[in-house]
């Protein structure tokens, strides 16, 4: 790594072992979307079409979870994951979108992470209302600040408080689904296994879930994306999946046994974190308190992750050029402090936000994982391409080829209903965001005196601006609302 002027000069890169890679996949996974599922999932469908969503989510996931162990393998070379993929694949300006698309989505993610501790704090102090507040802003700010000196300090330590919150915020989670079965009553959840007047047809039901299941399950990239840390380029592979199966029993869980303790109806008015008010009608005010404080851990642990891999996409592609020079500067402990502090930036800029958004945090809930779906897709569009045309780093394992071909394929599939289950508000709405943000394109491509565009990259660009302008015009006339 090359460094200038006041840069320091790093050390080695710190060593993850499997068990540090694997609590960050779970402490990517495990945030704020486990606590808000009964909701989310009662507002749109019952028992049935919430099993049918956890397997059509559940095995997409799954293959994107191989998908990534499978490129981890193939192309060790490749440092980010995501991004790096997509650039190997299909060119750099999809690589930059990619890049950016992923920081982005971790930036307002983050953002839905402190609003719902403060609306969780709000219920005893009303100073904070649903986290949308100045006095909630203003607390999460001191937050978020505090976060980037802590992570400022050193990988190494930051990792190592993640692996530590990871345990602890497991652990709420599994007891409430073990009370959850205690108290579980049979005639409610037969009650609720058909949905309600209000859900609609079967398939309508599970495409309003599938949004929320790709927000839970963000983070199944995580050791991929910080893959140059690892001790042993294998463990990457084996912390996705591992992870990945350790999160979705838990997921599926928390949905179903809650239809087993409310009407339908009523889990969908409650205040989010909706599972402190499933567990207060089954154990009384301690369990709201209980989960709360669980949801407290748990944020804070996928904010302190989610930091970190948005951080290393930026430093990572402005290494390979893809993003301005000054993003790769980094400490003399390995934290890229300059990407850092751009993610910080925006995530303080989408926390002012909040204050003139209606539903601050279902909107950026749902447009986190819009904009994670086109760097999700390219990266199993590349695994496709890797299997369907074998080379040097595919032929001593040629005999598991053709499974590897119907996993990306499978994965890449999947990723496309997604962004048809998305809807065209959040994909213009994405627009919005990728079409200015060529001008960091740009900037590199004039730092390194090239041309700023190719043909193909052109046409891309001038697809993205249209997107944005059509986006825009649909805001001014409310046809999309935030």
């Amino acid at each position: 790594m090359t460094h200038t002027g006041s840069e320091a000069v790093p050390r080695p890169a710190a060593k993850l072992t499997l068990l540090t890679l694997t609590a960050m996949v779970v402490g990517s996974m495990v945030g704020a979307g486990v606590f808000s599922l009964p909701r989310r999932f009662a507002q749109e469908t019952g028992v049935a079409g919430a099993l049918i969503a956890w397997a059509v989510a559940g095995t997409g996931m799954l293959m994107l979870a191989f998908v990534f162990q499978t490129l981890a393998v193939r192309r060790p070379d490749l440092d980010a994951g995501v991004y790096a993929y997509a650039k190997a694949g299909f060119g750099e300006y999809l690589g930059f979108f990619s890049a950016f698309g992923y920081w982005a989505s971790a930036c307002v993610g983050n953002v839905t992470y402190w609003v719902l501790i403060m609306s969780t704090v709000g219920a005893v102090a009303p100073v904070l209302g649903n986290g949308d507040t100045v006095t909630a802003v203003v607390v999460s700010s001191v937050g978020l600040w505090g976060f980037f000196l802590l992570i400022r300090r050193g990988v190494k330590e930051a990792a190592a408080i993640n692996r530590i919150v990871t345990v602890a915020k497991i652990v709420p989670i599994v007891f409430f689904v073990i009370l959850a079965l205690f108290y579980f009553e049979p005639s409610v959840f037969a009650d609720n296994f058909g949905g309600t007047d209000y859900a609609g047809s079967l398939f309508g039901q599970v495409r309003g879930t599938m949004l929320a299941t790709v927000f839970v399950f963000l983070g199944v990239e995580g050791a991929s994306v910080y893959s140059r840390h690892a001790k042993r380029r294998e463990d990457v592979g084996r912390a996705t999946v591992l992870g990945f199966l350790s999160v979705f029993a838990v997921f599926a869980s928390v949905t179903i046994v809650s239809y087993g303790l409310l009407p339908m109806a009523e889990i969908a008015e409650l205040r989010q974190p909706s599972m402190a008010g499933v567990l207060e009608s089954a154990v009384g005010t301690w369990g709201q308190v209980f989960v709360s404080v669980g949801l407290i851990v748990s944020v804070l642990g996928a904010y302190l992750a989610w930091t970190l891999m948005a951080a290393e996409v930026l430093f990572v592609a402005a290494k390979d050029k893809d993003m301005p020079r000054f993003l790769k500067r980094s400490t003399a402990g390995d934290v890229p402090d300059a990407a850092l502090l751009m993610t910080t930036c925006l995530s303080q800029v989408v926390l002012v936000v909040t204050l003139f958004s209606d539903d601050a945090f279902n909107f950026a809930l749902d447009l986190t994982s819009a904009l994670s779906l086109i760097p999700f897709l390219l990266a199993a569009a590349f695994a496709v391409r890797i299997a369907r045309r074998p080379g040097r780093r595919t032929d001593v394992v040629g005999r598991s080829t053709r499974r590897e071909l119907v996993i990306a394929v499978v994965a890449t599939l999947y990723t496309a209903f997604l962004l048809y289950a998305a809807g065209l508000k959040f994909v213009l709405v994405s627009f919005i965001l990728y079409a200015p943000a060529t001008l960091l394109f740009i900037k590199s491509r004039r730092e390194q005196g090239r041309r700023l565009f190719s043909p193909g990259e052109a046409v891309i660009c001038a697809v993205s601006v249209v997107g944005a302008a059509v986006g825009v015009a649909a805001l001014a006339v409310g046809w999309i609302e935030l």
